[in-house]
């Protein structure tokens, strides 16, 4: 029987993966619940993805795109004369409107790196990359706290279900900045 060509497999298979920690968490991830929920055969799983930790981080790269996609398409740093606390808080109050799935799913991900050391590099990436972006407009030290304040917040509307507050979000995010 000849191999069927199907390039979009892989992403197939990653997709699946977080469909199935949104689901059920990281604990429900296996190659089989993967393939069963990518409609591929198992072997296509580790064929991709020699363990579960590759398969993790390659799931975590791909969330990590998604707040990438808000600062993209806010665009809001490219001036020089922006309120960095307002784009900030605009940021995660687009990125925590509506449907929270892919943010509850990015933060699990993230939070896994605390016991599966492959992931580390990823999450470390993540902040890296932000407090880079920020450093533009400020120095690094305060471009990091604002990474960890803006996680903070995040983390704090998820765990406690209290919504939102763009306000206060500006308020912090601009004592740190002052």
């Amino acid at each position: 029987m000849a191999r069927r060509y199907d390039p979009e497999r892989r992403q197939r298979i990653i997709d699946a993966a977080i469909r199935v920690v949104g689901a059920h968490g990281i604990g429900g991830l296996s190659h089989r619940t993967v393939a069963a929920e990518a409609d591929v055969p198992l072997g296509s799983t580790t064929y991709h993805f020699k363990t579960l930790d590759d398969l993790l981080v390659a799931a975590l790269r791909q969330a990590n795109e998604g707040f990438a996609k808000v600062i993209a398409s806010r665009g809001g740093l490219e001036d020089p004369g922006a309120d960095l606390a307002a784009e900030l808080a605009g940021w995660m109050g687009e990125w925590l409107a509506g449907d929270r799935t892919g943010v509850e799913l990015e933060y699990e991900l993230y939070l896994a790196a605390l016991r599966r050391p492959a992931l580390r590099p990823v999450a470390a990436e993540w902040a890296g990359a932000l407090a880079a972006l920020l450093s533009r407009h400020t120095d690094p030290v305060t471009a990091r706290a604002l990474v960890a304040l803006m996680d903070g917040i995040c983390l704090q509307v998820l765990l406690t279900e209290v919504p939102y507050d763009e306000e206060y979000a500006r308020e912090v995010l601009g004592r740190v900045l002052r």
